[in-house]
């Protein structure tokens, strides 16, 4: 956690890095908008040459039902061909489960904790790590949630998950930078990030979640949380950056604050009188 204390000017224009890398950390400094662009023209192009691979079954299935089909009768064609679109898209995104983390396998992007102005070097590998789990949540993780799959593909992106885990939500981000132990329940549209931002700064800092912990419905924690086993966190909480949440304590609230046991006993009887 040393490294979070050191200052960085964050908008200064100049590198502590030497040679090529230097070059591109001034670059990037210098020209933030235009930088951002020569950055995501590219990506976005080995993206799309990426992603075609897992269009690829749908495609073959669509062109089988296309040609075999010519002699039907329109509506019966029709159908026939809606289907193989349909089965096109299942086909598309089970291939996504295997080929997005594939990708981040090959591009070796494994966020770790760091923390500096958001245009630098160390805040690619970040970026498009993020972004290869974007294109599964917003296309079709939502299908799959909650299921084995989802575990699966975020297992492959990097996050540790224990056995018997639940996870009934999409709204993860920075999944190299969340761990969460056996039989952990995360309910579901919680939001768990392992980035925030500071003066200026981009911190990346790793989200930890005991055994046996329950995150309630859209609640939210963010980067540098850190939860013990079998504590709670109320529905609609924020878990504000490097807190603290303690073995069975229960959280609450925005931002969430430990409530006492009784409390929650007072607050029932209370409604029930």
């Amino acid at each position: 956690m040393k490294k979070f204390k050191r200052r960085t000017n964050v908008d200064s224009t100049t590198s502590r890095r030497s040679g090529i890398a230097g070059y591109a950390e001034r670059f990037f400094r210098t020209f933030r908008e235009l930088s951002q662009i020569v950055l995501l023209l590219p990506l976005y192009a080995m993206g799309c040459a990426w992603i075609s691979l897992a269009v690829l079954p749908g495609l073959a299935v669509f062109r089988i039902v296309f040609l075999s089909t010519r002699s039907w009768p329109i509506f019966f064609r029709l159908w026939a061909l809606g289907c193989s679109a349909c089965l096109g898209y299942l086909f598309y995104g089970l291939s996504l489960v295997l080929l997005l983390p594939l990708l981040n396998f090959i591009l070796r992007l494994k966020p770790k904790a760091w923390r500096g102005p958001y245009y630098s070097l160390p805040a690619v590998p970040w970026f498009i790590h993020n972004g290869i789990t974007y294109v599964m949540r917003f296309t079709f993780l939502e299908f799959i949630t909650p299921s084995p799959l989802n575990i699966l593909f975020y297992r492959l992106m990097g996050m540790h998950i224990g056995r018997g885990t639940i996870i009934n939500t999409s709204h993860i981000s920075d999944p190299a930078l969340i761990s969460m132990g056996e039989k952990v329940t995360i309910g579901g549209s919680a939001t768990i990030v392992g980035h925030y931002g500071q003066s200026g700064f981009l911190v990346l800092a790793p989200v930890s979640i005991g055994d046996r912990t329950t995150i309630g419905l859209r609640a939210t924690i963010m980067g540098g949380v850190k939860i013990g086993r079998e504590a709670k966190i109320l529905a609609h909480s924020v878990v504000m950056p490097k807190t603290i949440v303690g073995d069975g304590e229960i959280w609450g609230g925005v931002p969430a604050r430990k409530i006492p046991l009784s409390d929650l006993v007072r607050q029932r009887d209370e409604k029930s009188a």
